[in-house]
């Protein structure tokens, strides 16, 4: 075991998240009405929220954006609650509730699957901090909730929330295994998995879920503008630490492969992740509006993903080949590239930007390229209730391509990892009035 010194900055990540959390309600306050928002949010809870249920079509965009910045404010108070130590996994679980809470999770449906995985810990006599971050993110399966409150009842609806957040711990730690640090929406798989037992038991008891599609759009330039400046904000808050020193950083970040684990946030000093989380927005936000694509609530939650998992594994140069391959795949799909799933498949499609920075960029379009026709079938059995749609298909597509590449191919483009980081940053001071002490490292 050897130890070293590795710089911690956590500590601006809680002020930083309760930032973002007010920006959105103050973002969606300027946009409707009090009485409307309070309308829409009672809109919103009411919908079964099934894939793809973007709220700023069902109920505009003030009550859509107040619905995620209060989502995000609640699972920071959880994060805080249960004093998780707050690391690029924290940023990815911030970036996931706000961007899914503009298309499927409300300030209803998403506590049934937390209780439930909160009994979990319980029974099984360990800390809640442990599995919180699947708590959140199992909500994926919020829309169960919501179908079976509307279909069935509220009881029923929340029976099988906190049966959902029971099963879905165990699950997700055998499906990761099965992933081999390819799919960064690893859980997303796992939902799926959860989903394709269910949906066929309530079709057996005969309810029929079924997937929707209400897709806003005329929004791109008010919305367009309101992501640029946010990217900027970003950007300009990384340069500010040092514009030279954090750019040379952050082309080493840019040569690290991304595969699971990549916590940048215990790896790199706050101003390199920042200006990756500026620049991965720009790049998310410029392909919808350079592909004739729309901004709204499904896409922009795409892109709070992209931005979110920027602090864990994304990157540049990992993600541009997957939005590729993606773009290349509609030719053979006989599907737009600007058509609503494939949309989502770029920018939640690089999911799979390990392969890029693991092997190089052709099998980062490969990967793209496969993922684009998986992804508009794989979802087909699951009826719009697993909201990770893509990492359910990632996963797919990372079990039978990696040992393909491997055993096939046995190619390895050299990236960075975690060792070879944290030795760069050895020498590197503590920030913060919370820096932590050094880590211990293989």
């Amino acid at each position: 075991m050897t130890k070293v010194k590795v710089p911690r900055y956590n500590w601006a990540i809680m002020p930083c998240g309760v930032a973002f959390g007010l920006l959105l309600v103050a973002f969606g306050l300027t946009q409707a009405a009090p009485m409307e928002i309070f309308r829409g949010l009672a809109a919103i809870i009411r919908y079964e929220d099934v894939l793809i249920t973007d709220y700023i079509a069902v109920a505009g965009a003030g009550p859509a954006f107040v619905n995620a910045g209060l989502v995000t404010l609640i699972s920071l108070a959880i994060l805080k609650l249960v004093d998780d130590p707050l690391n690029g996994a924290t940023v990815v679980t911030i970036g996931l509730m706000a961007g899914f809470s503009l298309f499927g999770k409300n300030i209803a449906n998403i506590w049934p699957i937390i209780f439930g995985t909160a009994l979990y810990a319980l029974y099984r006599r360990e800390p809640l901090a442990r599995h919180v971050h699947v708590a959140l993110r199992a909500t994926a399966l919020a829309p169960v909730v919501s179908f079976l409150s509307a279909e069935v009842g509220h009881a029923a609806g929340i029976l099988m929330g906190l049966l959902i957040g029971c099963v879905i711990p165990p699950v997700a730690e055998h499906a990761h295994r099965l992933q081999n640090g390819m799919n960064l929406y690893s859980l997303g798989f796992a939902c799926g998995l959860v989903a394709m037992m269910l949906v066929p038991a309530f079709k057996a008891f005969g309810m029929e879920p079924k997937a929707a599609l209400y897709w806003s759009t005329g929004g791109n330039v008010k919305l367009g503008i309101a992501l640029a400046v946010l990217c900027l904000i970003f950007l300009a808050g990384g340069l500010a630490r040092g514009p030279r020193r954090v750019l040379k950083n952050y082309w080493i970040l840019l040569r690290t492969s991304g595969r699971v684990p990549s916590d940048y946030i215990r790896t790199f000093p706050p101003g390199v992740v920042l200006v990756n989380m500026g620049v991965n927005g720009l790049i998310a936000t410029g392909y919808i509006l350079l592909t004739g694509g729309d901004l709204n609530g499904a896409t922009i939650g795409a892109i709070f993903t992209v931005v979110g998992f920027s602090a864990y594994g994304k990157h540049a140069f990992n993600i541009l080949p997957v939005m590729a391959g993606v773009m290349l795949g509609s030719l053979t799909n006989h599907v737009e590239f600007n058509a609503p799933a494939l949309q989502l498949a770029a920018l939640f499609g690089t999911t799979l930007a390990p392969f890029a920075g693991t092997f190089g960029w052709p099998f980062g379009v490969l990967a793209g390229l496969l993922h684009s026709s998986v992804v508009l079938q794989a979802g087909l059995p699951l009826e719009g209730m697993n909201l990770y749609n893509n990492g359910f298909s990632g996963g797919l597509v990372a079990i039978v391509l990696y040992p393909v590449i491997v055993a096939l191919v046995k190619h390895r483009r050299p990236t960075l990892e975690a060792e070879d980081l944290f030795e760069m940053f050895e020498q590197a001071e503590p920030q913060g009035p919370e820096a932590l002490p050094r880590d211990t490292v293989k």
